[in-house]
């Protein structure tokens, strides 16, 4: 038997009907059922409400939602554990964003903010928030940012509708999904109505989800305070990969050089006990092995290789990268030299990655591998960089492996004090040949 919703927090104006028995005219209700049954805790739609004319009342919301072309968009076809291929921690926090944002549909109260990379499956969950609560009748707006500003533009010029009451309808409808936010052209005037628009919600406290592939680091520092609001925004960041790469899971597929250093691994790492080297270069080889496999297992700390070229230093640092993917785990292991290349070449105009984002993103990576550090060309401009990203890992105390052929001493004064805190790093040198192979 169903029994009627009716605590504070269901919508108050939902279009049931009043003399229903059933629901009260709340328009929706919960199934009476055990505990653990799929159905237990989730509104269903009344029978009250399914009749033609409601019918009609919900094509009507549809057609004013703008979710004509997101319909097939729902809870039922969302994978909440994502696609076969990625791993545990992606499809982890691909499920808890899902859990919440049913939630969120069946109670839409507060903001709920999604964050991820594209095709991580934050506009599926948007679209589904959005399907649901029209089809309980709640007026509802979906739209991409920039639509939305090019809305906003065309109606100062529109016949039928002034730009005010455009504005208005879209900051105080019921709901409000803003998909893609930080895609739209951050003009000032652009800003500007943005700003107003989830002011507004925010101090009327009215339901609103956002959706963005940014970093709260690059959104405007008066929007980004209230996302951040932790009485109001319920905030989840989806780490999967895009689905249509699901065995992309580096999280950085254009600057980690892991994808071509895939086939390094400890399983294939050479002890080199074949060769006729001294004990003790041997001794320190195993050393380092075990030491970059217990970092892999649990990584904590800092990881330090020191050794000449073909040592095995890169081997061992690929290896931790690719055992942590192989777990599902995000790895971003980036040679230095080209680091400080990618950072160059944002500042070109057309660089379509910004500086800010990609040194944001570089120094608070889960797990930093930083390989061939020394080699370098040691500009000042080189220096302050690679301290601002060593200082702040430090400071966090992130996991980050780093491997050298420098000593320590060749090394910025700041740095090298930094990898010499025993409580921190763990440092082994690789003493042996560089390695032939055979």
């Amino acid at each position: 038997m169903p029994t009627s919703s009716n605590d504070s927090s269901a919508p108050r104006d939902l279009p049931g009907d009043p003399d229903c028995e059933i629901c009260g005219g709340v328009g929706y209700v919960r199934r009476d059922v055990p505990v653990g049954h799929p159905d237990f805790g989730k509104l269903q739609v009344c029978i009250c409400r399914q009749g033609d004319l409601n019918r009609g009342r919900r094509e009507r919301l549809y057609a004013l939602s703008n979710l004509d072309q997101l319909r097939h968009l729902t809870f039922e076809n969302f994978e909440p554990r994502g696609r076969i291929g990625i791993g545990p921690a992606q499809a982890n926090s691909l499920e808890q964003a899902y859990n919440h944002a049913r939630q969120f549909a069946e109670h839409p109260q507060g903001w709920l903010l999604l964050q991820g990379r594209y095709g991580c499956g934050k506009t599926h969950l948007a679209a589904a928030i959005a399907n649901f609560v029209v089809d309980l009748g709640v007026p509802t707006l979906f739209l991409t940012v920039p639509d939305l500003l090019d809305q906003l533009r065309f109606a100062y010029n529109a016949e039928g509708v002034t730009f005010e009451e455009r504005f208005e309808e879209i900051r105080r409808v019921r709901l409000l999904v803003l998909d893609d936010f930080g895609t739209q052209n951050a003009t000032p005037w652009a800003q500007e109505k943005l700003f107003q628009i989830l002011n507004f919600r925010y101090i009327n406290r009215l339901p609103t989800v956002v959706t963005t592939n940014l970093s709260l680091n690059e959104i405007e520092g008066r929007i980004r305070s209230r996302l951040t609001d932790p009485e109001l925004v319920t905030r989840m960041v989806i780490t999967a990969p895009d689905y249509r790469q699901p065995m992309d899971t580096s999280g950085q597929p254009e600057l980690s050089a892991l994808p071509l250093l895939g086939d390094k691994t400890f399983g294939n790492f050479s002890l080199r006990r074949d060769e006729k080297l001294p004990k003790e270069d041997l001794k320190r080889l195993e050393k380092a092995f075990k030491g970059a496999q217990q970092f892999a297992e649990n990584p904590t700390g800092w990881l330090i290789l020191v050794g000449g070229y073909g040592s095995g230093k890169t081997h061992l640092a690929a290896a931790v990268g690719n055992y942590r993917l192989g777990l599902g785990v995000p790895a971003l292991l980036v040679m230095v030299p080209d680091l400080m290349d990618h950072l160059r070449a944002t500042f070109n105009p057309q660089s379509p990655v910004r500086y800010d984002r990609l040194f944001d993103e570089v120094r608070t990576a889960p797990l930093l591998i930083l390989d061939d550090l020394g080699s370098q060309a040691m500009t000042p401009w080189v220096k302050e960089k690679l301290y601002q990203i060593f200082n702040y890992r430090y400071n966090a105390t992130l996991p980050t492996v780093i491997t050298t052929a420098a000593s320590l001493d060749e090394l910025d004064p700041r740095i090298r004090s930094r990898l010499e805190d025993r409580r921190l790093c763990r440092l082994y040198a690789l003493t042996v040949p560089p390695y032939r192979g055979g």
